[in-house]
């Protein structure tokens, strides 16, 4: 029980320490096309404070996730913030389409078809996983499954006014 104790410890002390050396970490050099045909790249994240959610139509969790995601967007858009879904390669483009048109996602939508987003951000597998970056291009934070919708916000209000 003390070994199962002190595992789960030094486990939560590496994942913590991991996130807090990401923090500071420039966003990796990536490009991709949107659903609508518009190019999607490091550069499209200059000057604006950024959510790069790794998402799938088959993850619960992300489906929980967009109404939420849609409400971040409407209500920091304006102020500039930017939300770029990438959906897994593994999902096909024709359901990533139908869920972007039926949940009328306001936000850039791109299909990571070859799998090069995912591998530019430490090829990620697990969903969601998202990314908050800076407007100088700094990951601030990397969110991996569900996550805290105050602090979330507060990290989102900070980066803005930073």
């Amino acid at each position: 029980m003390i070994f199962r104790f002190l595992f789960i410890s030094v486990l939560g002390l590496s994942l913590s320490a991991c996130d807090d050396a990401l923090s500071s970490a420039q966003a990796p050099e990536f490009s991709g096309q949107s659903l609508n045909g518009d190019i999607v790249s490091t550069e499209t994240l200059q000057d604006k404070v950024t959510l790069v959610k790794f998402w799938s139509t088959d993850c619960t969790t992300c489906v929980a996730q967009m109404p939420d995601n849609i409400d971040y967007y409407q209500q920091y858009h304006d102020q500039g913030f930017d939300i770029i879904a990438v959906a897994m390669k593994h999902d096909p483009l024709e359901y990533v389409r139908n869920f972007t048109e039926a949940r009328q996602l306001p936000f850039t939508v791109v299909s990571d078809k070859d799998g090069a987003i995912s591998a530019a951000f430490g090829d990620i597998r697990m969903t969601p996983t998202a990314f908050l970056i800076d407007k100088k291009g700094r990951i601030v934070k990397r969110y991996v499954g569900n996550y805290d919708k105050a602090a979330f916000t507060q990290t989102v209000e900070k980066a803005l006014a930073g």
